[in-house]
């Protein structure tokens, strides 16, 4: 096992379902930063485990299920769920995150989280099922970088939501049938690795909002969509994968400049 990736096993198996904040302290530098969205948490004493904190208080029994990891030369991506209860509602919801480490220690996480569809079923009082497991998330094999996978994903994420294959699926479209649309302008990159024929992303894009969302968002207008994923390419062209965007941050600035 890579360093990153046994220190990733850690944070999820000892720091996040442990709840143990003495794990997350020996395994994270005080400087660790967490960027999800438009926020950035840094420092981990004094922004970022408060804020999971908050969270953890809130669902008392949380977990995560790890889906799929990916490993590189100082870098570790996991498509994972977390799961909780709180207030007799229980809920799962997805994320990619991206995690970078010296080796040493973990010193920062870019991620997504789908808070809509959290809170479409803490709305409802249904709750969706968990994903299957990874069979054996933490022995995933350092593959090469590949450029060209890296030129494939690119070029895809110049286009506009939604788009194909439909073995990609994007936030919780599967489960409602109701697609965010946005224009996508420009894609400002963030993270972009691969490890064999996999990438994991991290971008911005800058466009307009087209429609998909709960009132009182409501298009056409200029926004920013943040994502993040992972998706395999074979023969130069993206055919499956897992993406979360940043729906919940999109809807919320257009609910406050209603």
């Amino acid at each position: 096992m890579t360093d990153t990736l046994s220190l990733l096993r850690r944070w999820v198996v000892g720091y996040f379902n442990g709840q143990d904040k003495a794990v997350a302290r020996e395994i994270c530098s005080p400087d660790y930063a967490l960027s999800i969205g438009d926020v950035v948490f840094a420092g981990r004493d004094d922004a970022w485990l408060p804020a999971v904190d908050v969270q953890m208080k809130a669902y008392p029994g949380m977990g995560m299920t790890a889906h799929q990891t990916l490993v590189g030369d100082g870098w570790a991506a996991i498509r994972f769920s977390e799961h909780g209860s709180t207030d007799g509602k229980a809920a799962a919801w997805s994320g990619v995150g991206i995690y970078r480490s010296n080796g040493r220690v973990l010193t920062g996480c870019v991620a997504q989280e789908d808070y809509m569809t959290r809170r479409r079923q803490l709305k409802s009082g249904q709750a969706d099922l968990v994903d299957p497991p990874a069979v054996a998330p933490w022995d995933t094999v350092p593959q090469p970088r590949n450029p060209e996978a890296e030129a494939a994903v690119l070029q895809w994420l110049q286009g506009d939501w939604p788009r194909s294959p439909d073995a990609v699926r994007c936030d919780d479209d599967h489960l409602t049938g109701t697609a965010l649309a946005f224009e996508v302008a420009e894609t400002q990159v963030g993270e972009l690795l691969s490890a064999g024929d996999h990438v994991a992303f991290n971008v911005r894009q800058t466009g307009r909002y087209l429609g998909g969302l709960p009132a009182p968002a409501s298009g056409p207008v200029a926004e920013t969509l943040d994502v993040n994923g992972i998706v395999r390419v074979e023969n130069g062209r993206v055919v499956e994968g897992r993406v979360i965007r940043d729906r919940m941050g999109l809807w919320a600035r257009m609910r406050n400049a209603v």
